[in-house]
């Protein structure tokens, strides 16, 4: 079977494309350049200096593509910054071998928060509900092959029934919740952020149990705080709870492909283990 996170970088890399050619996105190529540079070089860098025999370079275009797609800034620096932070963050917080936090979310949270320069735009991708319509089918195709359907269509249904619920107390109009999937950042972090595997729990009922918390914590933040960027923030916070689930529901690790190992690694520094991609 071929690595699912080929399909990932294909697919994001031609929205990428797309939408610096043709969707006029506020992003310059130079940006993106540099943001998939900087974590390709940071993958590489702690690769040599931890003496790690897996390259997972795959999961390293992944985010800096993610990244190039999601954060918005007016510098050249913020994206190959929060490019390294996430990166950097897979190999050095860690917890029983896994990820604290997801690599793009963490980039996107500190750009966010600590450069004051960033900003998520989640309708750059035009209003077309056809176009997201493209974008959930693709992406729940490369979910399926990632086998991490069922936290993305658990975080999307319980999100949107969420928003349903709200419709009917408000009264409003049934187009509001197609609105809602016309979000780019909504699909980008439903396909390609919170169904990373090397942050969820191991078992279908912690995956389940977390894309629901997530989607409720998001919900509360963007409707009831009325403040934005709920889903990164909610994602943000609940990863670290993996561990628990884990204790809770142990599971099966995930692997990539049939035979995958996550023990293909030479010795580490104190504190850092496990191949991290």
């Amino acid at each position: 079977m071929r690595d699912p996170r080929l399909f990932q970088i294909a697919f994001l890399a031609s929205f990428l494309a797309l939408g610096l050619l043709g969707l006029e996105f506020r992003l310059e190529p130079l940006q993106a350049f540099l943001c998939i540079s900087s974590a390709l070089l940071t993958q590489a860098f702690f690769l040599r200096a931890l003496r790690l025999t897996e390259p997972g370079f795959l999961s390293a275009a992944v985010t800096g593509l993610g990244l190039s797609l999601l954060v918005r800034t007016d510098t050249y620096w913020v994206h190959p910054l929060a490019a390294f932070v996430g990166i950097a963050g897979k190999f050095t917080l860690r917890v029983r071998g896994k990820h604290l936090f997801n690599p793009a979310n963490l980039g996107v949270v500190f750009a966010l928060l600590v450069t004051g320069h960033a900003w998520v735009s989640p309708a750059q991708w035009g209003h077309e509900l056809s176009s997201a319509g493209w974008v959930v089918l693709l992406g729940a195709v490369i979910a399926l092959r990632a086998r991490t359907a069922d936290v993305s269509l658990a975080f999307l249904a319980s999100f949107l029934g969420l928003c349903a619920l709200r419709i009917l107390w408000l009264g409003q109009r049934w187009a509001v919740l197609g609105h809602r999937l016309d979000d780019a950042s909504l699909i980008l972090f439903t396909f390609f952020m919170i169904s990373d595997p090397r942050t969820l729990p191991d078992s279908r009922r912690g995956r389940v149990v977390v894309a629901a918390l997530t989607a409720l914590a998001a919900f509360a933040w963007q409707f009831g705080l009325y403040r934005q960027n709920g889903l990164f923030l909610a994602l943000f916070l609940l990863t670290p709870t993996t561990a628990l689930w884990d204790r809770l529901w142990p599971g099966a690790p995930h692997r990539w492909v049939p035979g995958d190992s996550d023990e293909k690694h030479a010795p580490v520094a104190a504190g850092l283990s496990a191949r991290p991609a």
